[in-house]
């Protein structure tokens, strides 16, 4: 796919958060301390990331455990702050970051897709003709009454899931979202996902499974401890990728 319009830009991102130090949990070590002692200190996660996303593009960002790229989708979505650099997002974006990310878990099921559509600023006429059409697809019946906090993970994906699909990004954001649920609904998801594709919404993939974002992506970020570690087609970064841990068997 030649370059053209930019959907997403990242230049130099940099985002940290506060983690408690061992042995600071006690209330009384913090009252006695009399501020002379630090209980906390700050984790840098993302250390300066460039990134660049075409429209139409379809990206996977790969990396163990703790390498940041979570973080990066959430810096994107708008979700988490950034300490330093810019991040440029041209059109709607639909975020559907960890479990039950964004979900309020005293409401129920159908307040969550009123709450999220207006929150895309979707009107109220497009609302109600939607809700239908995420119940249908969530499969979730009249558990759509049901507070959110009573549903199972897999509950919890499908009413996430049909609501991003909903809103018709511009910019689909997955973060590991198929790791739960039913093979069926899993298979339901992958499919939106390649209308989306062939529709030219632009795509950020993150998931631990390599066969899925192959199946998904052209073009894979590899992220390494808070840095862009390398970048380049799927199949060949894939490769690499999954070497380092063949190496270690």
């Amino acid at each position: 796919m030649g370059k053209g319009e930019i959907a997403v830009e990242a230049k130099g991102i940099e985002s940290s958060f506060l983690i408690q130090k061992q042995g600071a949990g006690s209330l009384k070590n913090f009252l006695f301390s009399f501020g002379r002692t630090k209980f906390f200190e700050r984790k840098k996660i993302l250390k300066g990331i460039d990134l660049t996303v075409y429209k139409g593009e379809c990206v996977g960002l790969i990396g163990g455990n703790g390498s940041g790229k979570s973080t990066l989708l959430r810096v994107i979505a708008g979700v988490v702050p950034i300490d330093k650099g810019k991040v440029t997002v041209n059109g709607r974006i639909g975020p559907m970051l960890s479990l039950g990310a964004g979900l309020e878990s005293e409401m129920s099921g159908l307040e969550n897709i009123r709450l999220c559509c207006t929150l895309m600023g979707m009107t109220q006429k497009d609302i109600n003709a939607s809700i239908q059409s995420v119940i249908d697809f969530s499969g979730l019946g009249e558990n759509i009454h049901m507070q959110v906090k009573r549903y199972s993970s897999g509950m919890a994906a499908r009413l996430s899931f049909s609501m991003v699909v909903a809103t018709n990004p511009d910019v689909l954001i997955v973060d590991e979202a198929l790791a739960v649920g039913d093979k069926g609904f899993k298979d339901k998801c992958l499919a939106k996902i390649d209308e989306f594709r062939s529709n030219g919404t632009t795509i950020l993939f993150v998931s631990h499974d390599f066969t899925e974002v192959k199946r998904i992506c052209s073009k894979v970020y590899w992220i390494k401890e808070g840095l862009l570690h390398m970048e380049g087609p799927a199949d060949e970064i894939g490769e690499l990728y999954l070497e380092q841990y063949k190496s270690k068997i």
